[in-house]
C-alpha cells in the first residue's frame, strides 16, 4: 500500500494510545507506529491505565489523535463489549474518534465487542486477526514446548493459517497512517498458509533441533486443565466454549488482507520459528 504525501504528513503530528502496549500485539503495534513516524502512548497497568478502572481512561486518551484497543482477556468477554463500548464513547467525547480494535477471526463471540466500537459514533477500523504464531514462543503454550516438550492443546488436527503479530503491528501502522482509507472497515488477516498444530510445532522441532510433541485433547478437558493452573472456573469455561467453536475448521483458509494494506505477503511460520529460535524463545 502506498500512503499519499498529505497522508504521510499528517501523521508525523499524530498520537496513538495503544493499549496492552507491553503485551504481545501492543508492543508490535507500538514499534510499528514509531517507525511509520507515528507517536506512541502506552496505556499498561504500569503507566497508569487500567480496563477495570474507568477513572483511569480519560488521563490515558487525553491529546491523543487516536487509539489501539485490545481487551486483556479475549475480545469476545461480556466483560469486552461493556469496556469496549464505554471506553470507545468517552474516546470519542474527548475528540479521539479514530478507533482501531483488535478483533478475532470466526470468534462469534466478540461480534458484540465490535458492534459496541461501531455504535460509539467513532471512525472505527476492525481488525480480526487469526491465531498468533507468536502463541507457540511468547506465553503459557511456550512454557509448555520450553520445560516439557510438549504442547497440549484442544486443537485436533485442524488446520490454521497461524499469523505473525508483527504483521498486526504493521497493519495497524498503516491503517492509521492512511487517513479515512480504512474508517469504518473489518479486516481479515492471516498467514500465508495452512498448518495443523501438529505441523507447527513440528516446523518449531525443526527450528530448534529439539524433540516436540503435540497432544490434542478435548476442550473441556483442557477447561480442567486451565482451572487447575489457577484460572477462575467461569473464565476457563468461557475459554471452552471458545475453543469448541473458533478450533471447528471454520478458520481453516486464507485471507489476503495483510497483502491488500501492506503490499506484500504476510510472514511465514517458518520464518517466524526460525528467528524465534535464534533468539532463544525455546531455551530452557
Amino acid at each position: 500500500m502506498t500512503t499519499n504525501t498529505a497522508n504521510t504528513a499528517n501523521t508525523r503530528n499524530t498520537t496513538v494510545m495503544v493499549t496492552g502496549a507491553s503485551g504481545r500485539t501492543g508492543s508490535r503495534v507500538a514499534e510499528a507506529l514509531r517507525t511509520a513516524g507515528l507517536g506512541v502512548r502506552e496505556a499498561t497497568r504500569s503507566r497508569g491505565f487500567d480496563w477495570g478502572d474507568p477513572t483511569t481512561w480519560a488521563r490515558a486518551l487525553r491529546g491523543c489523535d487516536a487509539a489501539y484497543l485490545m481487551y486483556p482477556t479475549d475480545v469476545g468477554d461480556p466483560a469486552a463489549t461493556e469496556g469496549v463500548g464505554t471506553l470507545a464513547r468517552e474516546a470519542v467525547g474527548l475528540g479521539v474518534r479514530r478507533l482501531v480494535l483488535l478483533s478475532a477471526r470466526g470468534e462469534y463471540q466478540a461480534r458484540p465487542t465490535e458492534e459496541a466500537l461501531k455504535a460509539s459514533g467513532a471512525d472505527w477500523t476492525v481488525v480480526r486477526a487469526a491465531w498468533f504464531a507468536q502463541n507457540f514462543s511468547e506465553g503459557p503454550l511456550a512454557d509448555g514446548l520450553r520445560e516439557g516438550g510438549e504442547l497440549v492443546f484442544p486443537a485436533g488436527e485442524v488446520p490454521e493459517p497461524f499469523l505473525d503479530v508483527r504483521d498486526i503491528g504493521e497493519v495497524v501502522a498503516a491503517v492509521l497512517s492512511a487517513g479515512d482509507t480504512y474508517v469504518g472497515r473489518t479486516l481479515e488477516l492471516t498467514g500465508p498458509r495452512l498448518l495443523s498444530f501438529r505441523e507447527a510445532v513440528a516446523e518449531v522441532a525443526a527450528a530448534t533441533g529439539t524433540e516436540l510433541t503435540y497432544m490434542p485433547v478435548p476442550a473441556r478437558a483442557y477447561g480442567d486443565q486451565l482451572v487447575g493452573f489457577g484460572i477462575p472456573r467461569e473464565e476457563a469455561g468461557f475459554l471452552v466454549e471458545v475453543f469448541e467453536t473458533l478450533l471447528d475448521g471454520r478458520n481453516a483458509h486464507l485471507t489476503d488482507g495483510v497483502e491488500q494494506v501492506l503490499g506484500r505477503r504476510p510472514r511465514d511460520f517458518a520464518d517466524f520459528a526460525r528467528e524465534a529460535a535464534a533468539g532463544g524463545a525455546w531455551k530452557a
